[in-house]
Protein backbone atom coordinates (compact mmCIF):
# COMPACT_ATOMS: atom_id res chain seq x y z
CA UNK A 1 0.00 0.00 0.00
CA UNK A 2 1.98 3.22 -1.21
CA UNK A 3 1.54 6.36 1.67
CA UNK A 4 -0.57 9.47 1.16
CA UNK A 5 0.99 11.47 -1.10
CA UNK A 6 1.10 14.66 -1.33
CA UNK A 7 0.63 16.67 -4.79
CA UNK A 8 1.60 19.93 -6.67
CA UNK A 9 -0.07 19.89 -9.91
CA UNK A 10 1.93 22.01 -12.63
CA UNK A 11 -0.25 23.06 -15.18
CA UNK A 12 -3.45 21.20 -13.78
CA UNK A 13 -6.15 22.71 -16.17
CA UNK A 14 -4.06 21.18 -19.55
CA UNK A 15 -4.96 18.02 -20.95
CA UNK A 16 -2.00 16.43 -18.40
CA UNK A 17 -3.49 17.84 -15.45
CA UNK A 18 -6.99 17.15 -16.29
CA UNK A 19 -6.17 13.29 -16.39
CA UNK A 20 -4.21 13.57 -13.45
CA UNK A 21 -6.86 14.94 -11.42
CA UNK A 22 -9.30 12.28 -12.82
CA UNK A 23 -6.55 9.48 -11.09
CA UNK A 24 -6.09 10.90 -8.55
CA UNK A 25 -10.16 11.48 -8.12
CA UNK A 26 -10.59 7.69 -8.13
CA UNK A 27 -7.92 7.53 -5.40
CA UNK A 28 -8.36 10.17 -2.53
CA UNK A 29 -7.21 7.71 1.00
CA UNK A 30 -3.68 7.96 -1.14
CA UNK A 31 -3.55 11.11 -2.88
CA UNK A 32 -3.89 14.69 -1.46
CA UNK A 33 -3.55 17.79 -3.60
CA UNK A 34 -1.61 20.44 -1.98
CA UNK A 35 -1.43 22.74 -5.16
CA UNK A 36 -2.67 23.68 -8.43
CA UNK A 37 -0.92 25.91 -11.22
CA UNK A 38 -2.22 27.77 -15.02
CA UNK A 39 -1.10 30.49 -17.11
CA UNK A 40 -4.43 31.90 -17.18
CA UNK A 41 -7.50 29.06 -17.44
CA UNK A 42 -9.09 30.98 -14.25
CA UNK A 43 -12.64 28.91 -14.86
CA UNK A 44 -10.97 25.83 -14.90
CA UNK A 45 -8.68 26.20 -12.20
CA UNK A 46 -11.80 27.60 -9.98
CA UNK A 47 -13.87 24.29 -10.79
CA UNK A 48 -10.73 22.48 -10.01
CA UNK A 49 -10.64 24.40 -6.64
CA UNK A 50 -14.15 24.01 -6.01
CA UNK A 51 -13.81 20.07 -6.23
CA UNK A 52 -10.19 19.44 -4.67
CA UNK A 53 -9.76 22.64 -1.98
CA UNK A 54 -5.94 22.74 -2.63
CA UNK A 55 -3.91 25.49 -0.14
CA UNK A 56 -2.95 26.78 -3.50
CA UNK A 57 -3.68 28.02 -6.48
CA UNK A 58 -1.21 29.55 -8.90
CA UNK A 59 -1.91 31.38 -12.17
CA UNK A 60 0.63 32.72 -14.24
CA UNK A 61 -0.85 35.57 -15.51
CA UNK A 62 -1.70 38.19 -12.87
CA UNK A 63 -5.26 39.24 -14.10
CA UNK A 64 -6.24 35.88 -14.16
CA UNK A 65 -5.16 35.54 -10.52
CA UNK A 66 -7.23 38.91 -9.94
CA UNK A 67 -10.26 37.03 -11.31
CA UNK A 68 -9.61 33.90 -9.29
CA UNK A 69 -9.12 35.78 -6.09
CA UNK A 70 -12.52 37.31 -6.34
CA UNK A 71 -14.51 33.95 -7.20
CA UNK A 72 -12.29 32.05 -4.38
CA UNK A 73 -13.55 34.49 -1.39
CA UNK A 74 -17.23 35.16 -3.39
CA UNK A 75 -16.98 31.10 -2.91
CA UNK A 76 -15.96 30.58 0.81
CA UNK A 77 -13.35 28.61 -0.34
CA UNK A 78 -9.29 28.72 2.34
CA UNK A 79 -7.69 28.35 -0.91
CA UNK A 80 -4.71 30.97 -0.96
CA UNK A 81 -4.30 32.26 -5.07
CA UNK A 82 -0.78 33.08 -5.98
CA UNK A 83 0.70 34.51 -9.24
CA UNK A 84 3.83 34.81 -11.42
CA UNK A 85 6.83 32.37 -11.98
CA UNK A 86 8.31 32.43 -8.43
CA UNK A 87 4.74 30.99 -7.18
CA UNK A 88 5.13 28.71 -9.56
CA UNK A 89 8.57 27.47 -7.94
CA UNK A 90 7.42 28.38 -4.57
CA UNK A 91 4.47 25.62 -4.95
CA UNK A 92 6.97 22.97 -6.38
CA UNK A 93 9.44 22.87 -3.41
CA UNK A 94 7.17 23.17 -0.95
CA UNK A 95 8.79 21.32 2.58
CA UNK A 96 5.21 18.99 2.22
CA UNK A 97 4.94 18.44 -1.12
CA UNK A 98 6.82 15.13 -2.22
CA UNK A 99 5.34 14.68 -5.49
CA UNK A 100 5.79 17.43 -8.87
CA UNK A 101 3.85 16.78 -11.26
CA UNK A 102 5.11 18.98 -14.27
CA UNK A 103 3.26 19.14 -17.26
CA UNK A 104 3.29 23.00 -17.73
CA UNK A 105 3.99 22.94 -22.13
CA UNK A 106 6.71 25.02 -23.44
CA UNK A 107 9.56 27.05 -21.62
CA UNK A 108 7.38 28.62 -19.33
CA UNK A 109 7.60 25.15 -17.51
CA UNK A 110 11.02 24.64 -17.01
CA UNK A 111 12.45 27.00 -13.56
CA UNK A 112 9.55 25.09 -11.27
CA UNK A 113 10.65 21.60 -12.93
CA UNK A 114 13.96 22.88 -11.89
CA UNK A 115 12.65 24.24 -8.41
CA UNK A 116 11.25 20.39 -8.09
CA UNK A 117 14.21 18.85 -8.71
CA UNK A 118 15.93 21.05 -6.63
CA UNK A 119 14.61 20.18 -3.93
CA UNK A 120 14.57 16.40 -4.01
CA UNK A 121 10.75 15.45 -5.34
CA UNK A 122 9.01 12.92 -6.83
CA UNK A 123 8.88 14.56 -10.43
CA UNK A 124 6.49 13.50 -13.11
CA UNK A 125 7.54 14.43 -15.85
CA UNK A 126 5.58 15.65 -18.85
CA UNK A 127 7.22 18.87 -19.69
CA UNK A 128 9.27 17.98 -22.83
CA UNK A 129 11.25 21.16 -22.63
CA UNK A 130 13.12 20.62 -19.64
CA UNK A 131 15.08 17.48 -20.79
CA UNK A 132 15.78 19.21 -24.08
CA UNK A 133 16.78 22.44 -23.80
CA UNK A 134 18.33 21.83 -20.03
CA UNK A 135 18.90 17.93 -20.39
CA UNK A 136 22.43 17.82 -18.71
CA UNK A 137 21.96 20.14 -15.77
CA UNK A 138 18.44 18.99 -15.03
CA UNK A 139 20.04 15.61 -15.09
CA UNK A 140 22.84 16.74 -12.52
CA UNK A 141 20.28 18.16 -10.00
CA UNK A 142 18.09 15.47 -10.05
CA UNK A 143 21.32 13.33 -8.99
CA UNK A 144 22.85 16.14 -6.82
CA UNK A 145 19.52 15.97 -4.92
CA UNK A 146 18.70 12.71 -4.87
CA UNK A 147 15.04 13.24 -6.71
CA UNK A 148 12.89 10.85 -8.34
CA UNK A 149 12.55 10.93 -11.79
CA UNK A 150 9.31 9.21 -14.02
CA UNK A 151 8.78 10.34 -17.77
CA UNK A 152 4.94 10.40 -18.34
CA UNK A 153 5.03 10.52 -22.23
CA UNK A 154 3.34 7.30 -22.94
CA UNK A 155 6.73 6.53 -24.87
CA UNK A 156 9.37 6.98 -22.35
CA UNK A 157 6.93 5.65 -19.68
CA UNK A 158 6.45 2.59 -21.71
CA UNK A 159 10.57 2.15 -22.04
CA UNK A 160 10.80 2.47 -18.63
CA UNK A 161 7.68 -0.01 -18.23
CA UNK A 162 10.28 -2.55 -20.23
CA UNK A 163 13.75 -2.42 -18.91
CA UNK A 164 14.95 -4.20 -16.03
CA UNK A 165 13.39 -3.37 -12.88
CA UNK A 166 16.56 -2.78 -11.05
CA UNK A 167 17.84 -0.40 -14.62
CA UNK A 168 20.75 1.51 -12.94
CA UNK A 169 21.13 3.55 -15.98
CA UNK A 170 23.84 2.10 -18.07
CA UNK A 171 22.07 0.31 -20.98
CA UNK A 172 24.73 -1.83 -21.79
CA UNK A 173 25.20 -3.86 -18.31
CA UNK A 174 21.21 -4.03 -18.46
CA UNK A 175 21.85 -5.90 -22.17
CA UNK A 176 19.59 -3.23 -23.65
CA UNK A 177 20.72 -2.85 -27.61
CA UNK A 178 18.33 -0.33 -28.64
CA UNK A 179 15.02 1.77 -27.89
CA UNK A 180 12.51 1.60 -30.54
CA UNK A 181 10.25 4.77 -30.09
CA UNK A 182 6.95 4.42 -31.27
CA UNK A 183 5.14 6.93 -33.20
CA UNK A 184 1.31 7.09 -34.77
CA UNK A 185 2.63 9.37 -37.73
CA UNK A 186 -0.12 11.70 -37.31
CA UNK A 187 -3.09 12.64 -39.02
CA UNK A 188 -1.11 13.75 -42.16
CA UNK A 189 0.93 10.06 -42.20
CA UNK A 190 -0.61 9.20 -45.62
CA UNK A 191 -0.67 12.91 -47.34
CA UNK A 192 1.78 14.07 -50.32
CA UNK A 193 4.14 16.31 -50.03
CA UNK A 194 2.43 18.42 -51.82
CA UNK A 195 -0.73 18.30 -50.02
CA UNK A 196 0.47 19.50 -46.82
CA UNK A 197 1.16 22.83 -48.32
CA UNK A 198 -2.62 23.37 -47.88
CA UNK A 199 -3.53 21.77 -44.52
CA UNK A 200 -5.25 23.69 -42.02
CA UNK A 201 -4.51 24.23 -38.31
CA UNK A 202 -8.03 22.35 -37.44
CA UNK A 203 -7.14 19.24 -39.52
CA UNK A 204 -3.38 19.16 -37.99
CA UNK A 205 -4.80 19.29 -34.52
CA UNK A 206 -7.08 16.38 -35.41
CA UNK A 207 -5.09 13.31 -33.94
CA UNK A 208 -6.24 10.11 -35.30
CA UNK A 209 -5.85 8.48 -31.80
CA UNK A 210 -4.92 10.53 -29.13
CA UNK A 211 -6.55 13.73 -27.41
CA UNK A 212 -4.15 16.57 -26.30
CA UNK A 213 -3.63 20.58 -26.60
CA UNK A 214 -2.79 22.48 -30.00
CA UNK A 215 0.88 22.62 -29.91
CA UNK A 216 1.83 19.04 -29.25
CA UNK A 217 -0.89 18.13 -31.81
CA UNK A 218 0.73 20.09 -34.54
CA UNK A 219 4.46 18.70 -33.05
CA UNK A 220 2.86 15.11 -33.35
CA UNK A 221 1.42 16.28 -37.27
CA UNK A 222 5.04 17.69 -38.31
CA UNK A 223 6.58 14.76 -36.15
CA UNK A 224 8.52 17.21 -34.25
CA UNK A 225 6.76 15.45 -31.33
CA UNK A 226 8.98 12.63 -32.16
CA UNK A 227 12.01 14.58 -32.52
CA UNK A 228 12.15 16.13 -29.28
CA UNK A 229 10.94 12.71 -27.87
CA UNK A 230 14.91 11.22 -28.89
CA UNK A 231 16.41 14.16 -27.28
CA UNK A 232 13.71 13.22 -24.13
CA UNK A 233 14.68 9.48 -23.99
CA UNK A 234 18.66 10.08 -24.65
CA UNK A 235 19.03 11.90 -21.05
CA UNK A 236 16.05 9.80 -19.43
CA UNK A 237 18.33 6.52 -20.68
CA UNK A 238 21.56 7.28 -20.81
CA UNK A 239 21.10 6.41 -24.72
CA UNK A 240 23.05 7.46 -27.70
CA UNK A 241 21.04 8.72 -31.05
CA UNK A 242 22.13 5.43 -32.89
CA UNK A 243 20.56 3.55 -29.93
CA UNK A 244 17.35 5.12 -30.20
CA UNK A 245 14.94 4.13 -33.85
CA UNK A 246 11.83 5.96 -34.31
CA UNK A 247 9.14 3.77 -35.31
CA UNK A 248 5.81 4.54 -37.05
CA UNK A 249 3.02 2.21 -35.57
CA UNK A 250 -0.69 4.07 -36.29
CA UNK A 251 -2.56 1.92 -33.84
CA UNK A 252 -0.59 3.86 -31.10
CA UNK A 253 -1.67 0.53 -28.92
CA UNK A 254 2.23 -0.42 -28.44
CA UNK A 255 4.00 2.68 -26.79
CA UNK A 256 7.44 1.49 -26.98
CA UNK A 257 9.65 -1.12 -27.32
CA UNK A 258 13.03 -2.18 -25.72
CA UNK A 259 15.24 -4.63 -28.09
CA UNK A 260 17.65 -6.51 -25.85
CA UNK A 261 20.95 -7.97 -27.01
CA UNK A 262 20.11 -11.70 -26.93
CA UNK A 263 17.14 -10.62 -29.61
CA UNK A 264 14.31 -10.28 -27.43
CA UNK A 265 12.56 -7.35 -28.00
CA UNK A 266 9.91 -6.30 -24.56
CA UNK A 267 6.91 -4.22 -25.98
CA UNK A 268 4.38 -1.85 -23.14
CA UNK A 269 0.89 -2.27 -24.60
CA UNK A 270 -2.52 -0.48 -24.07
CA UNK A 271 -5.46 1.48 -25.29
CA UNK A 272 -3.89 5.47 -25.97
CA UNK A 273 -4.94 7.05 -22.86
CA UNK A 274 -2.55 9.15 -21.05
CA UNK A 275 -4.48 7.99 -17.61
CA UNK A 276 -1.89 4.73 -18.06
CA UNK A 277 1.33 6.38 -17.74
CA UNK A 278 -0.04 8.85 -14.97
CA UNK A 279 -1.33 6.62 -12.68
CA UNK A 280 1.85 4.05 -13.15
CA UNK A 281 3.88 6.99 -11.96
CA UNK A 282 1.66 8.40 -9.42
CA UNK A 283 1.80 4.72 -7.85
CA UNK A 284 5.28 3.46 -8.97
CA UNK A 285 6.39 0.80 -7.69
CA UNK A 286 2.85 -0.43 -7.01
CA UNK A 287 -0.18 -0.36 -9.72
CA UNK A 288 -3.24 1.60 -9.28
CA UNK A 289 -6.33 1.93 -11.01
CA UNK A 290 -7.05 4.54 -14.21
CA UNK A 291 -10.23 4.34 -15.16
CA UNK A 292 -8.80 3.47 -18.75
CA UNK A 293 -11.13 1.06 -20.82
CA UNK A 294 -8.95 -2.64 -21.06
CA UNK A 295 -7.33 -2.94 -24.11
CA UNK A 296 -9.19 -5.68 -26.52
CA UNK A 297 -6.90 -7.26 -28.58
CA UNK A 298 -9.68 -9.02 -31.13
CA UNK A 299 -10.59 -5.67 -31.77
CA UNK A 300 -7.30 -4.07 -32.77
CA UNK A 301 -6.98 -7.33 -34.87
CA UNK A 302 -3.71 -5.85 -36.45
CA UNK A 303 -0.20 -3.97 -35.33
CA UNK A 304 1.31 -2.54 -38.48
CA UNK A 305 4.62 -1.09 -38.39
CA UNK A 306 6.88 1.52 -41.22
CA UNK A 307 9.81 3.39 -41.13
CA UNK A 308 9.32 7.79 -40.84
CA UNK A 309 9.59 9.69 -44.31
CA UNK A 310 12.18 11.98 -43.19
CA UNK A 311 11.34 14.12 -47.06
CA UNK A 312 7.97 14.74 -45.34
CA UNK A 313 8.41 15.45 -42.39
CA UNK A 314 12.48 16.52 -41.84
CA UNK A 315 11.65 17.98 -38.26
CA UNK A 316 12.76 14.60 -37.01
CA UNK A 317 15.84 14.81 -38.98
CA UNK A 318 16.58 18.19 -36.88
CA UNK A 319 16.14 17.17 -33.79
CA UNK A 320 18.55 14.31 -34.32
CA UNK A 321 20.65 17.00 -35.74
CA UNK A 322 20.37 19.09 -33.16
CA UNK A 323 21.32 16.66 -30.30
CA UNK A 324 24.63 15.46 -32.56
CA UNK A 325 25.83 19.27 -32.02
CA UNK A 326 24.71 19.01 -28.44
CA UNK A 327 24.97 22.65 -26.18
CA UNK A 328 22.42 25.15 -26.66
CA UNK A 329 21.14 23.36 -30.31
CA UNK A 330 18.22 21.82 -28.75
CA UNK A 331 16.94 24.74 -26.84
CA UNK A 332 17.53 26.58 -30.44
CA UNK A 333 15.55 24.07 -31.96
CA UNK A 334 12.70 23.88 -29.48
CA UNK A 335 12.84 27.91 -29.27
CA UNK A 336 12.09 27.97 -32.90
CA UNK A 337 9.82 25.15 -33.24
CA UNK A 338 7.39 26.93 -30.49
CA UNK A 339 7.44 30.04 -32.67
CA UNK A 340 6.91 27.89 -35.93
CA UNK A 341 3.95 25.96 -34.30
CA UNK A 342 2.28 29.11 -33.10
CA UNK A 343 2.88 30.72 -36.14
CA UNK A 344 0.93 28.49 -38.06
CA UNK A 345 -1.86 27.48 -35.75
CA UNK A 346 -2.41 31.82 -35.83
CA UNK A 347 -2.37 31.37 -39.78
CA UNK A 348 0.38 33.66 -40.50
CA UNK A 349 2.35 30.77 -42.08
CA UNK A 350 2.08 27.52 -43.89
CA UNK A 351 2.11 23.99 -41.87
CA UNK A 352 5.55 23.08 -44.33
CA UNK A 353 7.42 26.74 -43.39
CA UNK A 354 7.69 25.05 -39.96
CA UNK A 355 10.93 22.50 -40.66
CA UNK A 356 11.90 25.65 -43.02
CA UNK A 357 11.61 28.23 -39.62
CA UNK A 358 13.48 25.75 -37.51
CA UNK A 359 16.57 25.21 -39.97
CA UNK A 360 17.18 28.53 -40.56
CA UNK A 361 17.31 29.63 -36.98
CA UNK A 362 19.52 26.79 -36.29
CA UNK A 363 21.92 27.85 -38.48
CA UNK A 364 21.45 31.48 -37.71
CA UNK A 365 21.70 31.52 -34.19
CA UNK A 366 24.97 30.67 -32.61
CA UNK A 367 25.32 27.39 -30.69
CA UNK A 368 27.00 27.76 -27.26
CA UNK A 369 27.91 25.52 -24.44
CA UNK A 370 25.51 24.94 -21.59
CA UNK A 371 26.25 25.17 -18.08
CA UNK A 372 23.73 27.31 -16.25
CA UNK A 373 19.83 27.43 -16.47
CA UNK A 374 20.50 31.10 -17.18
CA UNK A 375 22.73 30.10 -20.39
CA UNK A 376 19.65 27.96 -21.73
CA UNK A 377 17.20 31.09 -20.99
CA UNK A 378 19.22 33.18 -23.65
CA UNK A 379 19.66 30.08 -26.22
CA UNK A 380 15.76 30.69 -25.97
CA UNK A 381 15.50 34.29 -26.02
CA UNK A 382 18.07 34.48 -28.79
CA UNK A 383 16.29 32.02 -31.22
CA UNK A 384 13.03 33.30 -30.17
CA UNK A 385 13.99 36.71 -31.59
CA UNK A 386 15.81 34.92 -34.59
CA UNK A 387 12.55 32.76 -35.49
CA UNK A 388 10.13 36.39 -35.51
CA UNK A 389 12.73 38.28 -37.73
CA UNK A 390 12.68 34.83 -40.19
CA UNK A 391 8.40 35.33 -39.93
CA UNK A 392 9.23 38.97 -40.60
CA UNK A 393 10.59 38.19 -43.73
CA UNK A 394 8.60 35.90 -44.97
CA UNK A 395 6.04 38.18 -44.57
Amino acid sequence: MIPLRHLTILGSTGTIGVNTLDVVARHPDRFHVVALTANNNSRKMLEQCRRFQPRYAVMLEAASAEWLQTEIRAAGLATEVLSGIESLERVASLPDVDTVMAAIVGAAGIRPTFAAAGAGKKVLLANKETLVMAGRIFMDVVKQNHATLLPIDSEHNAILQSLPQNFSGDLGISGVRRILLTASGGPFRQLSLNALEDVTPGQACAHPNWVMGQKISVDSATMMNKGLEVIEAHWLFDAAPEQIQVVIHPQSIIHSMVEYVDGSVLAQLGNPDMRTPIAHALGFPERIEAGVTPLDMFKVARLDFEAPDSSRFPCLGLAYQALAVGGSAPAILNAANEVAVESFLKCRMPFTAIPAMIEETMQTVRHKDIATLKDVLAADSMAREAAHEWLACLA
